[in-house]
């Protein structure tokens, strides 16, 4: 069996494994998202029943089942998790929010794959998911969506016009493509004016998700638009459950 150091973890999903356990889809700051089977989880007096929660920060110590040595879809076993701090409990919308960042990390990012830049991000957006602020809340899953896409490497330089190469022109407006990149904004386009987009790029590349923030609030209609587009592009038919039930509750809501 081999050991690993407790690592900062979040809980992505937990699945039931038998009456008694739960395999959890962790997202760990070390070693990306890995698979842990958390025996005896589910009896009333395991100390994990009160740690194992969503959108909380974790201490997760676990071992590698010897039989999966050779896998690439390995199960690890837990053996211990203990709370690290974090924010409030998510509920209401901040609850859908959160848990659509859940569904694009495991949806996008493959297993055994560390992003550290992507883990500190996350842990930076879910305080402003249960601030309460609906523009604080949008400028902070548009970030994320940014550092992301950047991560894993489906993110265009956004300081620059895709096929040329060139800066972009003070003044004008650009759009976000799925196929082609940051190009100038057609007539009746929703486009992004270029010291915006400028903004974006250099708090990616100062690694700064406060400045990320700032920069994707002064344009967040179109921010949303365009990077939903990409992220439909790049999940092809793997719908995102969590935008369905959205739009359900908005219905009923109209």
């Amino acid at each position: 069996m081999a050991q690993r150091a407790p690592t900062a973890a979040y809980v992505l999903h937990r699945y039931d494994w038998s009456e008694t356990s739960l395999i959890l889809d962790l997202f760990t700051r070390d070693q990306g998202r890995v698979a842990v089977v958390a025996k005896g989880a589910k009896r009333p007096y395991s100390q994990l029943r009160a740690v194992l929660l969503p959108f909380q920060r974790l201490l997760a110590h676990y071992g590698r089942r010897a039989a999966d040595d050779n896998s690439q879809a390995e199960v690890h076993t837990l053996k211990s998790a203990e709370w690290a701090g974090g924010g409030p409990m998510l509920s209401g919308a901040a609850l859908l929010s959160g848990f659509y960042l859940n569904e694009l990390l495991m949806k996008l990012l493959a297993r055994s794959d560390a992003h550290p830049v992507l883990f500190d991000a996350y842990a930076q957006t879910l305080p402003l998911l249960a601030a309460g602020q609906d523009d604080v809340a949008e400028a902070g899953l548009r970030a994320f969506e940014l550092v992301l896409l950047r991560e894993l490497g489906l993110l265009p330089d956004l300081a620059l016009v895709t096929l040329t190469q060139q800066p972009l022109r003070e003044g004008a407006a650009y759009v976000l493509r799925p196929e082609s990149g940051v190009g100038p904004a057609s007539a009746g386009e929703a486009g992004i004016a270029a010291d915006t987009l400028q903004a974006l790029q250099a708090a990616l590349d100062a690694r700064s998700q406060p400045a990320l923030q700032r920069a994707a609030a002064l344009a967040l209609p179109e921010l949303k638009l365009q990077l939903r587009a990409l992220l439909h592009y790049h999940l092809g038919s793997s719908p995102l459950h969590t935008r369905k039930v959205a739009l359900d509750v908005q219905k009923l809501l109209e």
